[in-house]
């Protein structure tokens, strides 16, 4: 006889435990805004400039369509506390970078940057990368040319399109950011 699985099931919608999946659905009409649904609220996101893209390519300003789960929480620590989460988190320092080069080995991978080797700055002027949620997308395997530095990250003043992140406003973060956890499911599409 085999053993019977008595394994605790995810927590789900508990306001104590991270959330079992948020979903990321465009605005009809609108293909660079969408919504972000979490705790069944409705929280406005820009999207990449292509719109949500079945077919990622490196550059078409694309947002993969798919499921995907958060990696961390990237945050900058010299202007904001540590926000509450589920999710382990890492302070971006000035040589932290994101390889975008379908060419290079690290590609869609964290890098420092040095003399010789550079990258998407993340620590930025302006306060798009103030936190960022790293997620799964082109992880594993990567694959050349299917898409990097596909993040959950801050938007723009006026909700701008992405170049294919979901971007959203700072109280929107850190409610999602207290509400995610590293086996929430990312639905986008």
């Amino acid at each position: 006889m085999g053993s019977a699985d008595f394994s605790i099931p995810y927590v789900t919608n508990s306001r104590d435990g991270p959330l079992a999946a948020i979903q990321v659905r465009a605005a009809a009409g609108r293909p660079s805004r969408g919504w972000l649904t979490v705790d069944g609220q409705a929280i406005p996101v820009a999207l990449g400039r292509g719109g949500i893209r079945a077919n990622k390519r490196e550059g078409d300003g694309g947002t993969p369509k798919g499921v995907f789960q958060p990696v961390r929480l990237w945050w900058r620590a010299d202007r904001h506390p540590r926000p509450r989460t589920f999710l382990p988190v890492r302070p971006i320092t000035p040589q932290d970078a994101w390889c975008e080069d379908p060419t290079d080995r690290h590609y869609n991978q964290p890098i420092r940057l040095t003399d010789d080797v550079g990258g998407d700055r993340l620590t930025r002027s302006d306060h798009l990368y103030d936190f960022i949620i790293e997620i799964d997308h082109n992880a594993r395997p990567r694959i050349a040319g299917r898409g990097s530095a596909v993040f959950l990250h801050l938007a723009r003043d006026n909700f701008g399109p992405t170049a294919g992140c979901v971007a959203m406003t700072r109280p929107a973060m850190l409610h999602l950011l207290r509400r995610i956890g590293p086996r929430t499911r990312i639905e986008i599409g």
